[in-house]
């Protein structure tokens, strides 16, 4: 794993992070195999050695005789310098009768660490004069001697052995070393090449432009793991659409609320300014008032949609309110209004206990839309009246005007429509989308219903108890 690109990545890259997890593991599957190829380095040397070992202790026992009934050893001179002769390591042996003892050899070896069994060779290693030897034991029984028994033992010194592993492992090391080379190079390009999707990504997403939202690549492409990331990104890019589609039609539809009473405004201020009759000049000065009252009215009106919608981004501040309360003080802040239109404006509930957890300032916009929404659109001498009733929490308006068909209910809690019933009548269409917002707020439903006495409408709101923490839409 070449090291220095690891160290010229980011310290917190993913890449970085990966490879870094796969060489640690790697580089320990080296150790192991290092560790392994030792064992087998050794062992293999061990085992020739030993085979070599276990035939001179057999050619050995093959030449013991039986001679006036007891074992005997006899070699010429040669043949024990053949035997003994061995340009590396030094040759020890010995030949040993259960009833005569020792029989012939050159050093005493040390005895086996174990009993040993007829017929089954013992390796074992020792120590002579100081130097670690590796040693044979073969015992049997000599036929013809009434049960007397033989035992061989052969000595060799390790340098052969210990060069043959040194060997062995010089060989494969190479091969080792190799091995973790062009695993390390297929990991570099596995992690990277798997990597450049989210390059990809990450370049698309660098590159969008807030008018042009459009999706990434589709997750049914990307890996199982990475698929999940990309449908996460792409819904949240399909709301943001929709949200900057919500908000472009907002602005147009608010500007275009906003024009037309800045256009009445300025026609109505050029009038004053050229009429000089105190009459006219009067009359004209009452249209300038009556279209700077309707530019405040729809001023207020998107000002207050904009801040329900702003608090969809973060959490409300809840507290205990008095529904009862709220909604009697409201009532009084509308009567002069409705005593100009000659509405008969109402209240029923109770007078104070109807406890509920919300924004007081969104609640009070909440009750003053629809109080404003009632008398605005009722007629000269008619009725509106303010409910509040308890278990759940919920609130009533009721009107005798002309009322909402009911094709009509959902479109009217679009922003700036306006029914057919809202002819000649001023507004900009905002009262109830304000008041479903503020309701959807607090966890509460809006319903569009029919008048109490088959006349009107009555609008209701009925809140939860206790209502949801609120989280964006």
């Amino acid at each position: 794993m070449p090291k220095l690109f690891i160290q010229n990545l980011p310290p917190n890259s993913l890449r970085r992070k990966l490879l870094l997890h796969l060489s640690g593991p790697l580089l320990l599957v080296l150790a192991f195999g290092a560790l392994g190829g030792t064992f087998i380095a050794r062992h293999t040397g061990y085992l020739v050695h030993d085979q070599w070992l276990l035939d001179s202790a057999q050619t050995l026992r093959a030449q013991v005789r039986l001679a006036d009934g007891q074992a005997v050893l006899s070699l010429p001179p040669a043949a024990v310098q053949m035997f003994e002769w061995d340009r590396v390591d030094r040759i020890y042996w010995q030949a040993w009768s259960a009833r005569r003892g020792a029989l012939l050899g050159n050093a005493a070896i040390p005895p086996a660490p174990a009993p040993l069994q007829l017929g089954r060779p013992l390796f074992y290693d020792a120590t002579i004069d100081g130097a670690p030897v590796r040693v044979v034991a073969v015992e049997d029984r000599l036929a013809g001697s009434g049960g007397d028994t033989v035992r061989v033992m052969v000595a060799e010194t390790m340098h052969k052995r210990e060069d043959v592993a040194g060997k062995i492992l010089s060989k494969s090391a190479p091969l080792q070393i190799a091995v973790l080379v062009l695993a390390g190079a297929f990991i570099w390009f596995a992690v990277s090449r798997n990597l450049r999707q989210l390059d990809r990504i990450t370049a698309q997403l660098g590159g969008y432009e807030t008018g042009s939202l459009t999706p990434i690549v589709e997750s049914s492409q990307m890996p199982a793991e990475i698929a999940p990331l990309v449908g996460a990104i792409n819904r949240l890019l399909g709301k943001l659409l929709d949200e900057q589609s919500s908000q472009k039609r907002f602005i147009s539809n608010a500007a275009h609320q906003l024009r037309t009473p800045l256009a009445s405004l300025q026609v109505q201020t050029e009038r004053v300014l050229r009429e000089h009759d105190p009459d006219k000049h009067r009359q004209a000065l009452g249209d300038v008032y009556n279209a700077v009252t309707r530019l405040h009215h729809v001023t207020h009106q998107l000002l207050t949609l904009m801040r329900s919608e702003e608090l969809t981004e973060k959490h409300l501040v809840l507290a205990p309110v008095d529904l009862a309360v709220l909604a009697r003080e409201e009532v009084e802040r509308w009567t002069d209004t409705a005593l100009k239109k000659q509405i008969d404006l109402g209240y029923e509930g109770a007078d104070a206990g109807v406890i509920l957890t919300g924004e007081a300032v969104l609640l009070r916009e909440l009750m003053g839309n629809l109080i404003d929404n009632a008398i605005r659109y009722n007629r000269p001498g008619g009725m509106v009246t303010l409910g509040i009733a308890d278990g759940p929490p919920r609130i009533t308006i009721d009107d005798d005007g002309p009322g909402i068909a009911e094709a009509e209910r959902a479109m009217v809690l679009e922003r700036f429509y306006r029914g057919s019933s809202s002819e000649g009548v001023a507004g900009c269409g905002l009262g109830l989308p304000i008041a479903f917002e503020i309701a959807a707020r607090h966890g509460a439903r809006l319903f569009i219903l029919d008048g109490p006495h088959g006349k009107g409408a009555r609008i209701e709101v009925v809140f939860s108890a206790p209502p949801p923490c609120i989280t964006p839409r």
